[in-house]
């Protein structure tokens, strides 16, 4: 991890209009930097706005005022340079997990270019022998690791990830968790995650932010600094995972100052 800032979020505010014709605060006054390199990750309650902020880091919504850039560069529409996975992985039913993984380069018009880059990241999912699959015929851990090769294929800056694994069973969860960070290893992608999963949180992330309810608001921003490979049994893992509740129970119940980093 390198240290350098890759995306700001500046005095970032979000408002929407529900069906009921009320205004919601999503989002107030979120002030935040994601480093090169390193595996960042969002939690709170349900509601506080944790996809509303990743959708808006996508470029797939604007903000109502603040900006948000990456490598100083305003976002304003959706780029390659930054891969979204969604929790159901959303991968095309009528492709193969080969040709799934290659749209994204055919989409960039560099699949002549770049075509033989989809084997090596079938072998980096660990998915060889079941390229001309269709997705009804692999697991729901499988598809999502199509899903998370279909956007590293493009090289971007930084892969958004919306809890990619809140569908999975427990021991499918944990499998994708390692090859995540094994691809996180291997690749160098600054990686943010949203998930409601406190334990998760601690076994993937270099920083966690704790959100408030809404209007969403940052609360917290914790450094792991547990040494990888972690252990969910450990002591200091447990200790900083009762930290965290604790935290997301007072950031529930109590008015919040507003957080800038």
């Amino acid at each position: 991890m390198s240290g350098k800032n890759l995306i700001e979020i500046k005095s970032v505010n979000r408002t929407y209009v529900d069906t009921n014709d009320n205004t919601v605060d999503a989002l107030r006054n979120i002030n935040l930097s994601v480093r090169k390199g390193e595996f960042f990750t969002i939690i709170g309650p349900s509601g506080c706005g944790k996809t509303t902020l990743l959708r808006l880091i996508a470029g797939l919504d604007r903000p109502e005022s603040g900006e948000i850039t990456l490598e100083g560069k305003e976002i304003t529409a959706p780029d390659p340079q930054r891969g979204y996975v969604f929790q159901q992985g959303s991968l095309f039913p009528w492709l193969t997990v080969k040709k799934n993984i290659a749209s994204g380069l055919k989409a960039r018009g560099v699949y002549a270019a770049q075509k033989q880059e989809i084997a090596k990241y079938i072998d980096m999912i660990g998915l060889n022998g079941f390229e001309n699959a269709y997705p009804h015929q692999i697991s729901g851990g499988m598809a999502q690791r199509v899903a998370i090769a279909r956007a590293l294929i493009n090289h971007p800056a930084a892969l958004l990830l919306d809890e990619p694994m809140g569908a999975l069973d427990s021991f499918t969860r944990a499998d994708l968790q390692d090859k995540l960070l094994e691809l996180w290893e291997t690749d160098g992608t600054t990686m943010i995650l949203v998930t409601h999963d406190v334990d998760e949180a601690i076994y993937l992330s270099d920083r966690i932010v704790i959100m408030t309810p809404r209007p969403g608001k940052v609360s917290e921003i914790l450094e792991v600094g547990l040494p990888r490979p972690r252990h969910r049994g450990g002591t200091e893992f447990l200790a900083l995972r009762r930290s965290i509740l604790e935290k997301l129970h007072l950031a529930s119940a109590q008015p919040q100052p507003e957080y800038t980093i």
